[in-house]
């Protein structure tokens, strides 16, 4: 192909949507162009990207044994209420009746079909371990749409599933689709980490992620230079330390704040650090409408998907408490705090080992000081804080790094 001959649209300037520099090259140097907010079209260069990217993870795939299909982007909605995942998916599933007004979804990932499939066609266990892949456009109808490739509603992955007659077949096709991606990501020369994830809507009880490190990225992952630990922020552990055990504890007292409601300004009324006040935090599933008072350190702040997993609802469903919710709790907002709430109580640790803490105390204006756990107000401890630099590492209690 001459290169007079070739479609290559080069631009000067980048569209001011253009932020980050990945996004800026591909758009000035002609690889794609933009149809409309988070969907692209590939020109010949972006194609030709694209052909060499597949071509490596079509190698290490093959190599791996897996084998290649190639499925419908168009699913039936009985397929996704089988599983569950139709009310439980979101706002992103893009739904859509045919003109027999059968419903069926654009999509976002393939468990359903693969799984379908194989139920289908396997008649033997004889015919498992089997591993299927496809490379194959999906579709998310993501909120905010931004940076370009990296978050758009439409997108190629490649998606494997396999099948195994027992938990240890499962766990060496594990490893062995670890070690795939490792090579995979190894040859593309990328820096990344395999990170400890939550399985979100797919579910299931184990997930890594193979993360690129980048200051543009839009997750955070905490990490261990020592013994290797590496989670993503949502998944990371954090530890149920003691360290004031020997602290008397003496009765709570109201005290008057004036106008002060933020965690800030708290701390110029009682010169106090915030490491010494308990944030309360309203939720509610928006299913059934059960309130949830979460409780963390007032330096840090909720872990929303420990939380979900907690409670066992999808992430869509939870949302903040309003004015209506915290009137029902007998509260006033910017004073929430747990004593007297009979409502669920979640503690996070570094809460219930706090001692002669400040709280909201459900008064306008007003606070209580020397508030204990178990003494003034009880609930369910667990880890409900996310991680940051300089927590613990859940393995060898070194010291944890975050890069994003």
């Amino acid at each position: 192909m001459l290169a007079s001959r070739m479609l290559i649209s080069t631009l000067k300037e980048a569209p001011n949507d253009a932020k980050i520099q990945s996004h800026i090259l591909l758009i000035r140097g002609g690889f794609i162009k933009n149809e409309v907010a988070g969907v692209y079209n590939y020109l010949p260069l972006g194609v030709r990207v694209l052909n060499k990217i597949e071509k490596v993870i079509r190698e290490e795939m093959d190599k791996s044994g897996s084998i290649e299909i190639l499925c419908s982007a168009i699913q039936p909605k009985e397929l996704w209420e089988e599983s569950g995942r139709w009310s439980k998916y979101g706002d992103e599933l893009f739904r859509f009746k045919d003109r027999h007004q059968r419903e069926f979804c654009l999509g976002p990932t393939h468990e359903e079909v693969f799984t379908s499939i194989v139920r289908d066609v396997v008649k033997s266990k004889s015919s498992l371990p089997l591993n299927l892949y496809q490379i194959q456009t999906k579709y998310r109808d993501e909120a905010r749409p931004r940076f370009g490739l990296m978050r758009s509603r439409e997108f190629i992955m490649k998606d494997a599933y396999s099948f195994d007659v027992d938990q240890e077949g499962l766990e060496k096709s594990y490893q062995l689709m670890f070690d795939t991606y490792t090579n995979i990501f190894t040859r593309f020369g990328l820096h990344f980490k395999p990170v400890l994830a939550d399985t979100g809507a797919i579910g299931g009880n184990g997930s890594h992620q193979f993360m690129a490190l980048s200051d543009i990225g839009e997750s955070d992952i905490v990490y261990c230079d020592d013994c290797g630990y590496a989670a993503d922020v949502e998944k990371a552990e954090t530890l149920d330390i003691k360290n004031n055990e020997n602290v008397e504890l003496k009765d709570k007292e109201l005290f008057n704040v004036g106008d002060a409601k933020s965690i800030e300004e708290m701390e110029k009324v009682y010169n106090r650090p915030r490491t010494e006040m308990i944030k309360s935090v309203l939720y509610k599933n928006r299913e059934d409408g059960k309130l949830y008072l979460c409780l963390v350190r007032g330096d840090r702040e909720v872990n929303e998907i420990k939380l979900v997993n907690h409670i066992g609802i999808p992430e869509a469903f939870l949302t903040f408490g309003n004015d209506d919710d915290i009137k029902k709790i007998n509260s006033v907002l910017g004073y929430i705090g747990p004593v007297g709430q009979d409502i669920e109580v979640l503690v996070d640790y570094e809460v219930a080992n706090m001692k002669n803490a400040i709280c909201g105390a459900n008064i306008d204006k007003m606070n209580y000081i020397n508030v204990n756990f178990k003494k003034d107000f009880d609930g369910t401890v667990l880890d409900l804080r996310k991680a940051v630099e300089g927590d613990l590492c859940p393995c060898c209690k070194k010291p944890l790094k975050m890069r994003r």
